[in-house]
């Protein structure tokens, strides 16, 4: 069976932990060295990742590209407008031509039914770079930041504050998978996907939905937000409006524990869902979880292939 990354539970919670461990020792073994040194076994020499971009990226198209490179792979990377894909050629077909050209696929795109196909038609793994619906190689990397940063997973509290989008949604699958909990703070209207938290609460995770910002945030390890407008999303002045107050800003900040971590993912906004004095101040790991994107990302294709 190929192994395709397309949510965080095609892996599971063992081979996260282990893609975690991986990446610690693989970051760490590589201090000090220049970005584009290839790691000292090179366990993917000879393989060529295909990237698709068919939204806008820069974390994932730089972390994906250096985390190939790093394993002794190469990289051939493409957007839609430049590919047949973006002319009518279908999904499936492209699956089928890549299969025979390339040894992975990464996909970053808008339905998560497009990336389900492209698996289904695949005969090499697909990896899940951010869809509409999940981004699971995101949360990789942040539980990577976390387990670095002195926080283990199980029985952490995380509060997530603002739009329910698929960090959100990701966020709930690994809570259900790594065994922490997840308050989220959002306006009604907005929130996570309902099948995500219904399977972590099946796994005994602890997800609560919170219209109190304040209430989300109290006594949390880990605060976490996202952009609150994503790509191609319209109506954006009453969703800015709505979302306002779950601005994650000093006065949250201090309803959570005193040592509790900010995660984004990035691109921020300043001023709209996290003020400047909380993303550039030290309780901020925001630029080493981007720099994790790499090192979980090594991870992730290690584990495809089946060396983890």
């Amino acid at each position: 069976m190929t192994r395709h990354f397309l949510n965080l539970a095609d892996a599971g919670g063992d081979a996260i932990a282990a893609m975690i461990g991986d990446a610690m020792d693989r970051k760490q073994a590589r201090e000090a060295w220049p970005k584009g040194k290839q790691d000292a076994d090179a366990p993917l020499a000879g393989h060529v990742l295909a990237m698709i971009f068919e939204k806008s990226s820069t974390r994932t198209r730089v972390s994906f590209d250096i985390a190939i490179r790093q394993l002794g792979g190469t990289s051939i990377v493409m957007d839609s407008g430049s590919m047949q894909l973006g002319r009518g050629e279908t999904v499936a077909d492209t699956a089928k031509v890549l299969s025979r050209m390339c040894d992975a696929i990464m996909i970053r795109t808008d339905d998560h039914a497009k990336i389900e196909e492209l698996a289904a038609n695949a005969t090499v793994p697909v990896i899940n770079g951010l869809t509409d619906l999940s981004h699971p190689c995101q949360i990789v990397a942040d539980l990577l930041t976390l387990v670095e940063h002195g926080k283990p997973l199980p029985g952490l509290e995380v509060a997530y504050l603002g739009d329910g989008n698929n960090v959100t949604n990701s966020i709930i699958e690994a809570a259900g998978l790594m065994k922490f909990n997840v308050r989220i703070g959002c306006p009604e209207g907005y929130d996570a996907d309902a099948e995500f938290i219904t399977a972590a609460h099946a796994t005994g995770a602890n997800i609560s939905v919170h219209r109190d910002e304040m209430e989300a945030a109290a006594g949390a390890d880990v605060i976490v937000t996202d952009t609150w407008v994503s790509m191609g999303q319209e109506h954006v002045h009453n969703k800015m409006a709505a979302m306002m107050p779950f601005q994650v800003n000093d006065v949250i900040m201090e309803q959570a524990k005193q040592d509790a971590l900010f995660l984004h993912c990035l691109p921020a906004h300043r001023g709209e869902e996290v003020m400047p004095s909380v993303i550039d101040v030290p309780q901020s790991v925001v630029w080493d979880e981007a720099e994790n994107r790499i090192h979980a990302q090594k991870s992730v294709l290690r584990w495809v292939f089946e060396q983890i």
